[in-house]
């Protein structure tokens, strides 16, 4: 019988999320607009759902933390964007703070991913 792994990491998180095909990272490119590269595709914040979050917290730092945020389009497809907080951080600014907010939440976090 395989045991479940603790998601306690988010370099384990990421590598659950690629072993279940979520590959795609969505991001902000230089003309402010979230973008996945691979698939080419630019997306609104209602052309996208979150589906489950997971919040990670630098022990030794706890002025760095990160957000990874799963979802998913309306084709279905999977992606995760990550937001990444504090004073060190390369943060992108008020529009990338600004979609993550519109982004409508999942009634329930799928918590099949990691079963």
């Amino acid at each position: 019988m395989e045991q479940k792994t603790e998601m306690t990491t988010l370099t384990r998180v990421l590598e659950k999320l690629k072993e279940r095909g979520v590959d795609q990272e969505i991001t902000m490119n230089d003309q402010k607009q979230m973008v996945s590269e691979k698939h080419q595709r630019v997306y609104q914040p209602e052309d996208l759902l979150i589906i489950r979050t997971f919040r990670f917290e630098d022990e030794s730092d706890p002025d760095n933390n990160t957000v990874l945020y799963v979802t998913q389009d309306q084709q279905g497809v999977r992606a995760f964007i990550l937001d990444i907080y504090g004073p060190y951080s390369n943060h992108e600014g008020p529009e990338f703070d600004d979609f993550i907010k519109k982004i409508p939440m999942a009634e329930r976090e799928d918590q099949e991913l990691f079963e």
